[in-house]
This record gives structure tokens, C-alpha cells and sequence, in this order.
């Protein structure tokens, strides 16, 4: 499986100007193409294929008067730039016809300079890595590098990029085996929420950090600070760089965080069920602050790429299954309650449920019964086996995977 490290460059002055040459330089090759490809398609001409575009909007280009500063940069970079333009259009066209999965990918959209995120990419013909620490990229030079851990394997492909703070990083991307930990016979469901960040099937709960609202002061001040400045001048550059830094602080605080938690559930228990939000919708409403600040899809996703990276097993329980609102004592489907209420008593076996607990637990039955592929019924705690309630099927149940399907060491559907 591939693998993506990331680690921080520290570039000088000279190094800089190199590589906000090669930003500036992909970005165009990459608006050009782009341009060709929208009046093709608005003239009714065929589609314009790589080659095309790579002998006229590079190698031709490098000859004329306008983009002969094209040639200061590695070739590397205009090609992997406009392999990039391709990735985006097939991932639209795929989206357009189905057999992309997930939520609707637009078209490419021409870049800018004032984008948040600049970066180039490179393969192994355009970087190594040197005995001295450093890393060598072409026509940039040896980068400095802070190594916080080492690289598995040899790197396949490198990618630069810059931040809005002015950060810059190396991300590198290896292929790795499964490292399988050993087996356990313990498994938990999670029921992800607000006032706690999960609950644990086991009773656990990890609290919130809720790390933006513990920068939001600070954030108050500079964001204030910004908005006094003359648009334009330079003191109003420096306070957004002074805003950004503060942002960036909050996602890696959140990040490293996420990592720690994720870590530890999978290092835990051998199977790991969540239940699948719906984090987009959630994040229109009046919580959407609170829904962004816990980052939920990002942790899922870590737990997800974790459990196959370690041999563990991994399944998503459909958001339709109402884990609220049936008893995990018995069963009993007692209907929907307001979020305001935190404790309930099942009207049929009348057994007092946290509801935060109680949720866990039922992600925890219905997990099992999706990797047992049909199994109506699930034991509960003390082994005596019980007929869960009626729900309507989940997409992931029959037919071709989907996202309920579970995934181990890798391989989809075990």
C-alpha cells in the first residue's frame, strides 16, 4: 500500500525565488491547458488530448518571447502539471458517469496566485535524497530538511508545497507493506458527538478538545488587527500571515491529536466500527462551527487507512440506522428523542440508558452484523443471543460493495 510522509523545508532566500518560480510556472501551464480544453469543448471541437497540449503549451511555448521563463524551471514540474489536469478531468468525468463514488467532483478550475496552497510535484528524475540530510530538487537545489521520523522505503514521488502562513513541506510518498499487529479478540463500536468527542461501546469516553474555541480569543484579536489595516499595504500582509499562523496552529494542533486518538483505538481492538455521519449536512446548520472544530471525517478517515494499514478490521454503519433510538438491552425501538435528552428509560425492558453509550453499543451489534454478512442475530454482553429491530437495509448489505463494506489489511470485502 502507499503511504504519504510528510516533513518540514526550511529553504533559503535563493531557494525561495526557485521555488515560487516553479509554482508560478505550473500554474500556468496548468491555466493554459485548461483554456484549450474549455474553448475546444465550447467550439464543439473533440477533446484536446496530452500531446497535444504538451508540444504547444511547453515544449513550443519554452521558444517563444512570452513564456520563455518556462525553461528556468524543471521540465518535471510542466508535466506533472498538466498530468495533474488530466487526473482532474478523468476524476470529473468518472463522477459524471457514476463510476466515481462518493459526492460530485466539478470540473477543474483555473489557479491563482493568491491561492492558499501552492505546490509542484515531482518524480524520481527530479529529486533524491542526499547522506547529508538534505533534499535535492532540481533547478532548486538542496533542500534542509527537519526529518521527525524516517522513511520506510525509498520515495516514489516528492511533492512541494507552500502554505498561506508560508510554511513549505515535502511530502513523500512510498510504498509500504502491512505492518499487521497482533491479533485481539476485543472490538468496539464509536458513537462520535459534540459534548464528547466518542463514546466507546466499553463505556469510555474521549472528551473534545475543541481547539478552535480555545484559540477563538486570540483569533478575535488578530482577525480585528486585519481588518484596520490599509487594503494593500503591507502591515495588512503581515497581520494576515500573523491570522493564518494562527489558524495553522488550530489544525495541527487537531491533526496531532486526531493521529494519537486513532493510534490507540486501532492498537486496542481488533475490529472497529462508526457510524457514518453526515458531515456536510451538519455543517450547514446552527453546530457547523462545533461540527468543523471536532474534524470527524478526517479521524474517520485515519481510523479507515489505519486499521488496513495494521490488519485490523474496519466497517462504517449506515447513517440511516437509527442507533438513538433502540434499546441495546432488548432491542426495542422506542422512537426518536430531542438532542436535549442525554438519559432514557426503554419503555419495554425499562433499563436506563446513556444515550451517548447506548448509541455505541448499537453501532457496536450492527458493525458485527454487517462483517457477518447476514447474520440476524447478534449476542449481547453476557452471550445470550438477541433479535435486533426491524431497519431498512443498508446500501452496503447486498449487491456490489459500497461503503459498508469492511475493509482488511487492505483488501476491500473481507
Amino acid at each position: 500500500m502507499q503511504l504519504r510522509y510528510n516533513y518540514r523545508a526550511y529553504p533559503d532566500t535563493s531557494q525561495r525565488r526557485a521555488l515560487a518560480s516553479a509554482f508560478g510556472c505550473a500554474r500556468v501551464v496548468w491555466n493554459d491547458c485548461l483554456r484549450d480544453r474549455k474553448e475546444a469543448h465550447a467550439a464543439g471541437l473533440p477533446y484536446v488530448k496530452s500531446a497535444e497540449l504538451s508540444r504547444i503549451r511547453i515544449t513550443q511555448a519554452k521558444r517563444t518571447a512570452e513564456r520563455a521563463w518556462l525553461a528556468e524551471v524543471s521540465a518535471v514540474v510542466l508535466q506533472q502539471s498538466l498530468r495533474d489536469l488530466d487526473t482532474a478531468y478523468k476524476n470529473f468525468f468518472d463522477s459524471v458517469t457514476g463510476r466515481r463514488q462518493g459526492r460530485k467532483v466539478g470540473p477543474p478550475r483555473y489557479k491563482s496566485k493568491k491561492d492558499t496552497r501552492q505546490s509542484i510535484r515531482l518524480n524520481t528524475n527530479a529529486f533524491s535524497l542526499q547522506e547529508n540530510g538534505t533534499v535535492y530538487v532540481a533547478k532548486v537545489g538542496n533542500l534542509k530538511v527537519k526529518w521527525s521520523r524516517r522513511l520506510p522505503a525509498a520515495p516514489t514521488s516528492l511533492t512541494v508545497t507552500k502554505d498561506s502562513p508560508g510554511r513549505y513541506f515535502l511530502s513523500f510518498v512510498v510504498d509500504s507493506e502491512p505492518d499487521v499487529l497482533p491479533g485481539l479478540e476485543t472490538d468496539t463500536g464509536l458513537d462520535l458527538g459534540l459534548s464528547a468527542f466518542a463514546v466507546l461501546s466499553g463505556g469510555r469516553k474521549i472528551d473534545s478538545p475543541r481547539f478552535l474555541r480555545r484559540a477563538e480569543k486570540k483569533l478575535k484579536r488578530l482577525q480585528r488587527e486585519l481588518s484596520h489595516k490599509a487594503k494593500g499595504s503591507k502591515n495588512r500582509a503581515k497581520a494576515r500571515i500573523k491570522v493564518a499562523r494562527q489558524h495553522a496552529r488550530v489544525a495541527d494542533r487537531r491533526r496531532d491529536w486526531h493521529h494519537k486518538a486513532s493510534t490507540q483505538i486501532i492498537r486496542d481492538n481488533q475490529a472497529v466500527y462508526v457510524e457514518d455521519l453526515a458531515v456536510s449536512g451538519l455543517g450547514r446548520t446552527r453546530l457547523a462551527k462545533s461540527v468543523h472544530d471536532a474534524g470527524w471525517s478526517a479521524f474517520v478517515g485515519m481510523l479507515e487507512y489505519k486499521a488496513a494499514l495494521h490488519g485490523r478490521t474496519f466497517a462504517k454503519v449506515g447513517r440511516a440506522f437509527p442507533s438513538s433510538q433502540v434499546c441495546s438491552a432488548c432491542g426495542f425501538r422506542d422512537g426518536p428523542k430531542p438532542l436535549r435528552v442525554r438519559r432514557w428509560t426503554c419503555g419495554e425492558c425499562h433499563a436506563v440508558h446513556d444515550r451517548d453509550h447506548n448509541a455505541a453499543r448499537n453501532v457496536l451489534f450492527e458493525g458485527r452484523r454487517i462483517v457477518a454478512a447476514g447474520r440476524v442475530e447478534t449476542p449481547n454482553a453476557c452471550g445470550v443471543p438477541i433479535r435486533r429491530a426491524r431497519v431498512p437495509a443498508q446500501r452496503g448489505e447486498a449487491g456490489s460493495p459500497r461503503k459498508g463494506q469492511t475493509t482488511q489489511a487492505g483488501i476491500p470485502g473481507l
